[in-house]
């Protein structure tokens, strides 16, 4: 079985050619961080998910977790593999340099995090909440608790977790009905029980710091009666070190389809000291930091595991012979029957799509951050809900064609392609459904602004489309063509859309999914566009040649079911 092999060089061309990697690290680190930097990082992180990690993902699947007496403990190897991780720094590596941090920018950990999410999507998950947490802490703590939590988070000494979701409250936070009672020691004691908390108990680190969302004695109902507390599992001493257990209690753990090895708790609340982060009833906007940290978080795990079920299925097509290839001489692996060879472009294809479309969404963000760039800043937030809901239901289809590829030995466990698909299905339901994500897109990005913000998207397109037109290559005048074309058709979309917003709302809300989907579309077909202008440029690299087939095959089998979705996007809601 083919291990994995992390996308380095490709990470590097795309950083050096396609995105402006070296101007967002300058504006990130003020220079003290090159492309060369990057690329070593980078085959750090490649070396300790292929050597470390990715063996344990089938482990972790298979094991699980175990709890006894109210304590989970992780699959075998999962502590060792942790420890490693830890002591290697990487929690800390995209966090802010004021916050213990290594400060490097989202387009740089962007790429990292694939690289574990591909390895072991499970794994991954902790650290991943850890960053969030500290996050959260960093931006609205008070400089008491930031001292106190920040340097075993970032350090990787401790992880944190995000308690949202109860039993009557899911999507719809307004129902939560943990209470947090004052005390007169200036703590406060929450009562309730929490479930889906990934990651709520391990084994891997000493202590765990818990950022639960609670209402208040005497609040307003509702989102404005939310307040954020940390609740750490064990209370720390005043020299930092944990204390006496806190009264947080894991009930369950869940069976889940897939993600076996990430410790899925219910958590009860039992008059738990806890201490207010930020404002009183200012709770959501305060975990709004670490939502948002999870929902670009979540695109990346998508990502990684699209890309390992593919890696699986290429190189299980590579080597497996059956039936005569037409056109071929006996004994050609399955990799040139032309279906299959649809399917592993087809998913080879819309992967570079998704990296190039993660990374300059992190580029925006990086530029945001860096020098305060409102229009960044806004094209950030446009695309954050389309790159959650496009990656994650591009990574369930994904792993679903590499199941396909395999044939009848991908329907069975062991040959490891089932796993890919358990994982990947989670992707399009948490940190908000794909619905979710599509109506904060119709609702709150487009209609809001009037279609400002889409409409200086579109105008980005075009220029990708000019820049690319001065090169002549056959390729380079599809993509042309088929961009201009399907460009023309998402505007009318976005015009419909934006018509139905003023005379039936709920048509609004029933195009949401479709129009998400288009825009990933167009977006796939702009990096695209991107990719081969710069493959076009460096007709030396060794990868040019696969870097325009799928650019055309994009083109053909994925750019041109645009004006279908714009067909349905004016039909609205039919009943």
């Amino acid at each position: 079985m083919a291990g994995y092999n992390a996308p380095v060089a490709e990470y590097d061309f795309l950083l050096r050619h396609v995105i402006d990697a070296q101007g967002v690290l300058d504006a990130s680190t003020g220079g003290d961080v090159d492309l060369d930097d990057i690329r070593e990082i980078l085959g750090h992180a490649g070396a300790l998910a292929s050597e470390v990690i990715e063996p344990l993902n089938t482990v972790g699947d298979r094991s699980g977790n175990t709890l006894t007496d109210g304590r989970v403990a992780t699959a075998p190897g999962f502590p060792e593999a942790y420890r490693a991780y830890a002591e290697g720094g990487w929690v800390g590596i995209g966090l802010p340099r004021e916050a213990g941090g290594d400060g490097m920018p989202a387009v740089v950990t962007a790429a990292v995090n694939e690289i574990w999410s591909a390895a072991n999507i499970a794994f991954s998950l902790g650290p991943g909440l850890s960053v969030g947490a500290a996050y959260a802490v960093f931006a609205s703590a008070s400089k008491d608790l930031k001292e106190l939590y920040l340097p075993p988070l970032v350090s990787g000494r401790w992880t944190g977790t995000m308690n949202l979701t109860e039993p009557q409250s899911g999507t719809d936070l307004a129902g939560i009905r943990t209470l947090a009672r004052p005390r007169p020691d200036g703590t406060w004691g929450v009562n309730g029980q929490k479930i889906f908390i990934t990651w709520g108990d391990h084994d891997l680190t000493e202590n765990i710091v818990h950022l639960v969302l609670s209402r208040t004695e005497g609040a307003p109902d509702g989102l404005g009666g939310l307040s954020l507390f940390v609740v750490p599992k064990y209370l720390p001493l005043s020299d930092g070190s944990p204390g006496e257990r806190n009264s947080v209690h894991t009930v369950s753990v869940e069976h889940k389809l897939g993600i076996h090895a990430s410790p899925t708790c219910v958590l009860d609340y039992e008059d738990a000291t806890g201490w207010l982060i930020g404002d009183l009833h200012r709770g959501l906007q305060a975990m709004f930091v670490m939502m948002n940290v999870a929902r670009f978080g979540v695109a990346t795990q998508g990502l990684g595991v699209a890309d390992r079920a593919y890696q699986r299925a290429a190189a299980y097509a590579a080597e497996r012979v059956q039936g005569r290839v037409e056109g071929r001489p006996l004994g050609t692996p399955i990799a040139e029957h032309p279906d299959v060879r649809r399917l592993l472009l087809s998913m080879r294809s819309t992967i570079s799509a998704m990296r190039v479309f993660q990374l300059q969404v992190a580029a925006w963000l990086d530029l945001a951050r860096a020098h305060q760039d409102a229009e960044a800043f806004a094209l950030a937030d446009f695309f954050v809900p389309i790159l959650k809901g496009w990656i994650t239901e591009n990574a369930v289809q994904i792993a679903n064609d590499g199941i396909q590829v395999h044939g009848g030995t991908g329907f069975i466990e062991e040959t490891g392609a089932a796993q890919h698909l358990r994982d990947a299905r989670i992707l399009p339901i948490y940190e908000g459904t794909t619905a979710i994500q599509a109506n904060d897109l119709t609702r709150r990005k487009l209609v809001r602004n009037n279609g400002t913000t889409a409409q200086a998207a579109y105008a980005l397109v075009e220029t990708a489309v000019q820049s690319l037109a001065r090169h002549d290559h056959p390729v380079a005048q599809h993509t042309v063509h088929r961009l201009q074309a399907a460009l023309a058709s998402a505007r009318e979309a976005t015009a419909a859309l934006l018509e139905q917003a003023e005379d039936n709302p709920r048509d609004t809300l029933a195009s949401g999914v479709p129009y998400l989907t288009q825009w990933g579309l167009l977006a796939g077909g702009w990096m695209h566009a991107r990719i081969v202008a710069a493959a076009l440029d460096t007709p030396e690299n060794p990868d040019t040649a696969r870097r325009l087939m799928e650019a055309d095959f994009y083109g053909a089998h994925h750019l041109s079911l645009i004006p279908s979705l714009t067909e349905a996007i004016r039909a609205g809601e039919i009943v």
